[in-house]
């Protein structure tokens, strides 16, 4: 059943909590670009994709692929909501031997799609679950979120180059647009712009939005859907750490977990 923009907003709020108390428990991970991809999985995990919590295998599902998997705490957190996997475990991301490692793992987490976090590689990898969906005749599409400091591998071109020429059109990319990688601000690292005139240049059918907007991210989805021949990719502009104000474009919070006080701080601001 669908959701209402504020059923979807109340739903963000929820996973922001989750985030920032995963992993200020867990004392490390990745806050600022789990926190700006929060719309877009929310959308995709509550009012889009036909998934089924107590069917997790489903042969026709549609599929998420998490590229840039060190965001994984804002997958975790949908996952678990949505009824994928068990909410009260979520303290214990990056514990040995939790189901939630730092990184997606499918050996923990069989309901995943892929085991990710080497980065560069789910675009190649979600190109071949849709062309093996395209050749079974099935009507699964995949969506496959890369991060914008992720896209300076040049994997993801090579895949962007096959995709096109494949003519893969029940894939979208999804690129997590927040302008702050590692080690500072992707345009002072490796500058990426501009990025949707790339991908409309390797062939895919491109569209660019506002990545927190839940009217703009269902409009881009409804798009690329309707889409026939060739892929698509969203281009989400996001605010790396949205939602906690002092982690709001700060490249500090790439890598570094909040530390108790911030926490506290955190979640006052999100209540």
């Amino acid at each position: 059943m669908a959701k209402s923009v504020a059923e979807l907003q109340a739903l963000a709020k929820t996973i922001r909590r989750d985030i920032i108390q995963m992993i200020g428990t867990a004392g490390s991970g990745h806050p600022g670009g789990s926190l700006s991809a929060v719309e877009i999985v929310v959308q995709l995990y509550f009012d889009f994709m036909r998934i089924d919590p107590k069917k997790p295998k489903w042969r026709d599902r549609d599929r998420f692929i998490l590229s840039k998997g060190h965001g994984c705490p804002v997958l975790y957190a949908a996952m678990a909501e949505a009824g994928f996997t068990p909410k009260e475990q979520l303290n214990t991301l990056r514990k040995l031997g939790s189901i939630y490692q730092g990184h997606p793992d499918m050996r923990f987490l069989p309901s995943l799609e892929a085991s990710t976090g080497s980065l560069g590689q789910g675009l190649s990898l979600g190109l071949g679950m849709g062309l093996a969906d395209r050749l079974d005749g099935r009507p699964c599409r995949t969506y496959v979120m890369l991060g914008d400091g992720e896209i300076q591998e040049g994997q993801i071109w090579e895949a962007a180059m096959s995709g096109a020429y494949h003519k893969v059109e029940n894939v979208v990319a999804i690129v997590d647009y927040n302008g702050i990688q590692l080690d500072g601000f992707v345009k002072d690292i490796m500058e990426v712009a501009p990025l949707a005139e790339k991908f409309r240049a390797f062939g895919w059918n491109t569209q660019e939005i506002n990545g927190h907007d839940f009217a703009a991210i269902r409009g881009a989805l409804e798009q690329a859907q309707a889409t026939k021949g060739r892929p698509s990719c969203i281009v989400a502009h996001t605010v790396k750490g949205k939602g906690v104000s002092f982690m709001e474009n700060n490249p500090k919070f790439h890598g570094v977990a909040p530390s108790a006080d911030e926490v506290k701080l955190a979640l006052q601001e999100l209540q």
